[in-house]
């Protein structure tokens, strides 16, 4: 029988549905730090693209797992979680309540549910084979032969993200089974409220389209310039998040700015439907909150007060 475990608090939900805002309000309001869960925000130099935490916003509230790798890094889940386990307890150390936020939902879940990912050391030569092929032949046939072995974890991928379609193709080479059934288990599971915002689909597109748009009043064309200079491959790897491919294509001189930032939309919206994937509507372990209601901020502290009245005490 396991112990009762301390409480913990995760914000979930799809991009632009304001996580990050509540995330830091909730941090305010209950002493919390928070702990990113976005696959993205750990890169140095996305900024603008991956809508970062602000200085402001860190400035209210403490931030951790952001900016801590480069672009051409690689950064496993195995690696959060690593990183994850080592800081809730050293936030609790402090006296503060540890807040987990972001969208990349296996990020979310490994942790939440105790996973306990498999080391698979990473093969150069099986990489640069499978990068040739995908040259060769388009990265649809590496997406083809993921969902031929794990029809589970290539809907949850894009099929344009070689680097984590080919590193599933690597993890089934390496242990024989399907990356999706790998690392449930063998942990504690962590106890958890957790919050998700959400609303009416045809109303979260466009506030994806108006995010777009104020993304590239503040700069993401120059950002994406900038990472080019620095000789970073556009649409690769973590630059194969939505936009930074696109503008790489623009300043390449094959779209237009206006079909990038179309095209850019349309790859975002699809991003908000592979979350969807992970963070259900009918899930009934996820609190689910609209984000649009004006009281949604006090809706979740309500949620959060009852919640940690009724959690068991931390014991250190």
């Amino acid at each position: 029988m396991y112990p009762p475990a301390p409480p913990l608090l995760a914000i979930v939900g799809p991009t632009a549905a304001g996580k990050t805002r509540l995330a830091v309000a909730l941090g305010e309001q209950f002493g919390g730090e928070i702990i990113n869960a976005d696959s993205r925000q750990v890169y140095r130099h996305l900024d603008v693209g991956t809508a970062k935490p602000t200085s402001l916003e860190r400035s209210r509230a403490p931030h951790h797992l952001l900016d801590i790798v480069d672009p051409d890094d690689p950064f496993s889940l195995g690696e959060f979680l690593t990183l994850a386990r080592e800081l809730i307890p050293e936030v609790r150390r402090r006296g503060h309540q540890p807040i987990v936020a972001g969208g990349t939902g296996q990020y979310v879940w490994a942790l939440l549910e105790g996973w306990q990912v498999p080391v698979v050391p990473p093969d150069p030569e099986f990489r640069a084979s499978k990068l040739r092929e995908a040259e060769a032949q388009g990265g649809a046939v590496l997406h083809a032969e993921l969902r031929a072995i794990d029809p589970q974890r290539a809907g949850e991928l894009d099929p344009r993200n070689l680097r984590r379609v080919i590193r599933a193709l690597e993890i089934h080479r390496y242990t024989g089974s399907p990356p999706s059934a790998l690392g449930k288990g063998g942990r504690r599971p962590v106890t958890a409220l957790i919050l998700g915002l959400t609303m009416e689909r045809a109303r979260l597109y466009r506030r994806i389209d108006e995010r777009v748009d104020q993304m590239m009043e503040q700069g993401f064309l120059e950002e994406v310039e900038q990472l080019s200079k620095l000789g970073y491959r556009l649409g690769q790897g973590s630059l194969a998040s939505p936009g930074y491919r696109e503008l790489g294509q623009h300043l390449e001189g094959e779209l237009s700015l206006d079909e990038a930032v179309q095209r850019t939309k349309y790859q975002t919206h699809r991003l908000a439907r592979r979350q969807y994937t992970w963070f259900k509507p009918e899930d009934h372990r996820i609190r689910w909150l609209n984000a649009q209601d004006l009281n949604v901020d006090e809706q979740a502290a309500q949620l959060v007060e009852e919640y940690l009245r009724s959690a068991p005490p931390v014991i250190q």
